[in-house]
């Protein structure tokens, strides 16, 4: 079974899903260093040189390669991948979706740091990152509503997470291991 975080930039998906994967023994992937393995650039620079349309295309097509792929595995998604090219739908079939439900402010906080925005581009490029972000999540959050669980706040631990996505049937076998009842 495979596991999708969803959400917002700076929600915390690439930190926790590595921590999730460690716990579950599962492998893990961010969306992001897949695309900008097969561009051979890095996003800001995909955005820059080819555009937007370009990157979401790329992203899509990465993404339905990955949700392919067999076995388990953990994957942090970019922070717009679920809202373009029919990705939700995708998602929810190949596995199961986690929003990582952040508040705005803390959020706003998060990408207020140099380092967080010089590395996303959308972000990098609002004339007012603030308002960017609110309109951003007021747009995108009709598609991670759609995502099987949802964590809200800053404190979704991964005892809390794990407990969640356990009641939402979500039980993964590492690769190679038989679950206990076959």
């Amino acid at each position: 079974m495979k596991l999708f975080l969803i959400g917002m930039p700076g929600s915390g998906k690439t930190t926790l899903g590595r921590t999730l994967a460690a716990h579950y023994g599962l492998p893990f992937l961010d969306l992001d260093a897949e695309i900008v393995a097969r561009g051979g650039q890095a996003i800001p620079a995909i955005f820059l040189r080819q555009g937007e349309a370009y990157f979401r295309r790329l992203e899509a097509k990465v993404l339905r390669e990955v949700a392919a792929r067999p076995g388990p595995l953990v994957l942090a998604t970019g922070g717009g991948t679920p809202c373009f090219h029919d990705n939700l739908t995708v998602l929810n079939a190949a596995g199961c979706t986690l929003w990582l439900d952040v508040p705005e402010p803390v959020l706003a906080a998060r990408l207020a740091a140099a380092t967080e925005t010089a590395t996303r581009p959308l972000v990098a490029t609002a004339d007012r990152p603030e308002q960017w972000l609110h309109e951003t999540l007021a747009a995108r959050k009709q598609f991670y509503s759609q995502a099987r669980v949802r964590c809200r706040g800053t404190a979704c631990t991964v005892a809390a997470v794990v407990a969640r996505l356990a009641a939402a049937g979500f039980t993964p076998t590492p690769r190679g291991e038989l679950p206990p009842d076959a």
